[in-house]
């Protein structure tokens, strides 16, 4: 296959990467993420949840039989602590990299009132914590961010302790801080969140405290963000493309991939691809 991407940012493209042992098959991915040595750790929707991999794609471990009912988001922070949301049972909760359990955000099995029926579907209501909540981030502050998501349509902010701080969204489809399926988000150096507004086809942009600054509408149906240490923002959609901008959302590089529903970018610089509906990772190898 050819290389995609422009100039500084050509990748090559390795359509199925990592292996299984004999006996194990790919789920549907739903997200990756890498820890500070480089592995690489997939989230899919069977038991294990978590499969872990070299860079080179070679199988390392599983974890978290059980303990998950629907995987959503994963996040690995500089902290190397696993962020996730287990989107059915209505929680965000923290693990160890080898799968040990830190904290639980929510009650299992027991959503807030946002009148909504459908994921994805109206939300009469916007509410608490949570109703199949897509995302949890650490920012610098060490303060918890979470986007809720399917059947709501809030940003919640917590203390690093996981006490509730403030919530903020409506749902609409139009005006700054209104949300349609809010499906995940970023924290920059500075605290600033940026959330992909997934049904409104926007990235909106706001302060720690939930300010809105600004959005970016050049994207269709967003549904991952990563941004790395040159501010360089990387973006999985639904039409479906993976996308390169800047820092004021301008697009430096675009092109069509599988339809990725998590993303990521290794210490390396090269792009990892959750496929939910294809049950696999496309990896992209960063020319240099």
């Amino acid at each position: 296959m050819k290389p995609v991407g422009t100039g500084q940012y050509t990748y090559e493209v390795i359509e199925q990467w990592g292996s299984l042992p004999a006996g194990m098959t790919f789920g549907p991915m739903s997200a990756v993420a890498a820890d500070s040595q480089g592995r690489i750790y997939a989230f899919q929707r069977k038991d294990p949840p978590v499969l872990v991999f070299d860079r080179e794609g070679t199988y390392l471990d599983s974890w978290g039989d059980s303990a998950i009912a629907d995987p959503h988001g994963f996040f690995i922070g500089p902290d190397d602590v696993v962020y996730l949301t287990d989107r059915d049972d209505h929680v965000a909760l923290r693990f160890t990299l080898d799968g040990k359990p830190l904290g639980v955000l929510g009650q299992r099995g027991q959503p807030s009132d946002t009148g909504c029926e459908e994921d994805g579907g109206r939300v009469v209501r916007a509410a608490g914590p949570f109703n199949k909540p897509t995302e949890m981030v650490v920012a610098p502050s060490g303060e918890l961010y979470v986007t809720d998501g399917y059947r709501n349509s809030r940003v919640h902010r917590f203390s690093a302790d996981g006490r509730l701080i403030d919530s903020w969204g409506s749902p609409g489809k139009h005006a700054p801080g209104e949300f349609h399926l809010p499906h995940s988000l970023w924290i920059d150096e500075r605290g600033e969140v940026y959330v992909c507004d997934r049904e409104n086809n926007r990235i909106q942009v706001f302060s720690p405290s939930g300010k809105y600054l600004t959005h970016w509408d050049d994207i269709h149906r967003p549904t991952d963000i990563y941004m790395d240490a040159q501010d360089r923002v990387y973006i999985s959609d639904l039409k479906p493309t993976v996308t390169i901008m800047d820092k004021q959302g301008t697009v430096i590089a675009r092109w069509d991939s599988p339809m990725g529903h998590g993303l990521w970018v290794d210490p390396e610089g090269d792009i990892y691809l959750a496929d939910v509906m294809g049950k696999r990772i496309t990896k992209y190898v960063r020319q240099r």
